[in-house]
């Protein structure tokens, strides 16, 4: 398979995997580029494969993730994934592998990733990172920091573990009433963050909406996930962009 890294060069020509096609109004793609080309000079990585689908792996230092967790030295996978016809055909090895062949050239301690216990929407499957030799380090139930340390090296042997900041294990927010958080590191993000806000000002929620936009804002965040996490009177709800029905369900569970 062919892969094509991203740059500031070819951002604005390439596809991004995971909005290839926008509706029209829409400006997902458009939104995700912007916050790409920002992690870009950081030192994001995003590579995909030369195909028209999402076949790809997103890293940056772990000092730089958009999450709250302390890792020296590491590398983050924000994301990896592969779906659809090219499920099962060897193309997460080979992404993965890149990402640790990297870390190894950049004398990384190691790489983070966060799992779940259960499966996940949007969350890397623990069996798998098991299976690469990933390490469970920290939970906040129910996710999980996995963690892959480059081995035989001064940096492995002298490691500080990493673990989530004490702040993530809260897991409450200030705020009364519908609270949501978002990043456009996911494209799909703000769109369907502004569907759920309206949805709940007409069942009558207080509705506050938040969209994150400097690392720091999304390190500060009082759960383990920062991309979209929303609150219901004060407490984490979930990380899981939802369908109209299942918002609804979900709000009617809850006192305004």
């Amino acid at each position: 398979m062919e892969y094509i890294k991203l740059t500031m060069d070819n951002l604005a020509t390439e596809h991004i995997c995971c909005a290839i096609t926008e509706k029209k109004g829409e400006h997902r793609a458009a939104d995700k580029k912007a916050w790409l080309k920002e992690r870009l000079k950081e030192g994001l990585v995003f590579l995909k494969a030369n195909v028209r689908g999402k076949v790809f792996i997103e890293y940056i230092d772990a000092e730089k993730a958009w999450v709250p967790i302390q890792a020296h030295n590491c590398l983050f996978i924000n994301c990896l994934w592969v779906a659809g016809q090219y499920k099962g055909k060897g193309y997460a090895h080979e992404l993965l592998t890149y990402c640790i062949e990297d870390a190894k050239a950049r004398s990384k301690q190691g790489i983070c990733v966060i799992s779940a216990k259960k499966k996940q929407p949007y969350l890397a499957d623990r069996h798998y990172l098991e299976h690469y030799g990933f390490q469970l380090v920290d939970e906040i139930f129910p996710y999980q920091l996995y963690y892959l340390p480059i081995k035989d090296t001064p940096q492995e042997r002298d490691a500080i573990i990493p673990k989530f900041l004490e702040h993530a294990k809260t897991l409450q927010c200030e705020e009364d009433g519908f609270v949501l958080y978002y990043s456009c590191q996911c494209p799909h993000a703000a769109c369907y963050g502004e569907k759920a806000a309206q949805l709940a000002k007409e069942a009558n929620w207080e509705v506050h909406v938040h969209h994150l936009k400097t690392t720091e804002e999304a390190q500060q965040l009082p759960c383990p996930t920062t991309t979209y996490a929303l609150f219901l009177n004060h407490r984490f709800i979930t990380h899981e962009i939802q369908s109209e029905k299942k918002l609804k369900e979900l709000l009617s569970q809850y006192e305004k």
